[in-house]
């Protein structure tokens, strides 16, 4: 197989796919119909490997990525299936930290092209029996796995895991899962399953109580992470993170109580080695020093919050790089806007990717210092460009952005 024919049987998954990263709702395929039919048809492998299960608004990346690299420093063979990828489809899904290889990835698609007419599924349904099948046949010990939007009707909720999470509950994606915190809440609740301990990251006590009434009608063991004290930190920076490292320290309890041996300097290890041992990057994401220039794939207003506040906690001027997909609403954003910053907004490169002229008068009326760029490197290059080295970039406001950048740009960081 060539990288031609790999890159050809991945783009022709994403044509007989819909893709909801790349055509958003209409592309949203809720139920496990699909997906049941999938498993069937590959032997069901979902049933013969040992499963984790995180959701969640925010953190789910991280929790799972923290939580993979603590069970690699304790000698286990580590699943990860996480979403959307940055620069290439195999990051999608990895063992313990390298990427899925291309070849299965090519003679998959081959096996997905003769599946029967009456099994019509989505991008995300493709990718969830793909990362099933392929940590079946590596034999992991643990597939850790990320739901990809809501939870109860999302495809990864087939898999009956050994423990799931879910991180916090916070307004995103309101056209799919409903308009309140609450309702959002239900869905993501729906991941809890008969007798299946569930750990909850959330401060808020009506998404906690939701959680807690589901957890007790499924008889399912509730353990509260937001109880945890611990000065335990992450290689992943953000102050975020903090709250994901409580989930993953309940996440491990859990699974010493199902005598997975996992030890204190696993734990302490394990954290400050997730970019190491996962390749993890995205959050909080250092791309170079000269001049300091983070990545943050933060996108929906509770994670760009906590990304804002603390680019107003560095004490530079900034240079602030966003862009956006269709449905997010710019104008909570522009209530978010980072101090001290002078911004440069551009079109994702993608098919829901929005260009700024389509929102410039509520740029205008923010009455913010900016520029417009049709791509992300334009802008990029523009701000390095005027940036010194006592200041600083910053690139974010969606996961296509940072990939973007990531892809042009990451093989000439330092």
């Amino acid at each position: 197989m060539t990288n031609g024919q790999y890159q050809e049987a991945v783009d022709w998954l994403f044509v007989q796919a819909p893709n909801y990263q790349i055509d958003g709702l209409k592309a949203y395929k809720p139920g496990l119909d699909n997906i049941t039919k999938l498993c069937d048809f590959f032997g069901n492998p979902q049933e013969k490997i040992q499963c984790i299960h995180i959701g969640g608004t925010n953190g789910k990346g991280s929790s799972s990525n923290m939580l993979a690299s603590v069970l690699q420093e304790a000698g286990y063979k580590v699943g990860l299936y996480n979403s959307p990828h940055l620069i290439d489809f195999t990051e999608r899904i990895k063992v313990n930290g390298k990427n899925c290889d291309k070849d299965f990835v090519f003679n998959f698609i081959r096996k997905l092209k003769t599946l029967p007419e009456d099994i019509l599924p989505s991008f995300f349904e493709f990718t969830t029996i793909m990362a099933f099948e392929y940590f079946y046949q590596q034999e992991v010990d643990f597939a850790i796995i990320e739901v990809g939007l809501g939870g109860r009707l999302d495809s990864t909720n087939i898999i009956t895991p050994l423990v799931a999470a879910i991180t916090n509950v916070q307004l995103d994606h309101q056209n799919v899962l409903g308009d309140t915190i609450e309702q959002i809440a239900a869905e993501k609740a729906g991941i809890i399953k008969p007798s299946v301990p569930v750990i909850s990251g959330d401060e808020n006590d009506s998404v906690k109580n939701i959680i807690i009434q589901k957890a007790a009608v499924e008889n399912a063991p509730f353990i509260n992470a937001t109880a945890i004290s611990t000065s335990l930190v992450s290689d992943l920076k953000g102050n975020y993170q903090q709250k994901n490292i409580r989930v993953v320290l309940a996440l491990i309890e859990q699974l010493r109580k199902l005598n997975v041996s996992v030890s204190d300097e696993n734990v302490e290890k394990g954290l400050l080695h997730v970019h190491q041992n996962t390749g993890f990057i995205g959050r909080w994401f250092e791309f170079s020093k000269d001049p300091l220039t983070i990545c943050d794939t933060g996108h929906n207003q509770a994670g760009l919050e906590y990304v804002f506040s603390q680019l107003n906690s560095i004490d530079r001027h900034k240079h602030v790089i966003l862009g956006f997909v269709n449905d997010k609403k710019i104008d909570e954003v522009m209530t978010l806007l980072p101090e001290n910053s002078e911004f440069y907004f551009a079109k994702p490169s993608i098919h829901r990717g929005r260009h700024p002229e389509d929102y410039e008068n509520l740029l205008q009326e923010a009455k913010i210092s900016y520029k417009i760029f049709n791509s992300v490197q334009e802008a990029y290059l523009s701000a390095k460009e005027r940036c010194t080295n006592e200041e600083m970039i910053f690139i974010g406001g969606s996961n296509f952005v940072v990939g973007e950048f990531l892809e042009k740009n990451l093989e000439f960081s330092e």
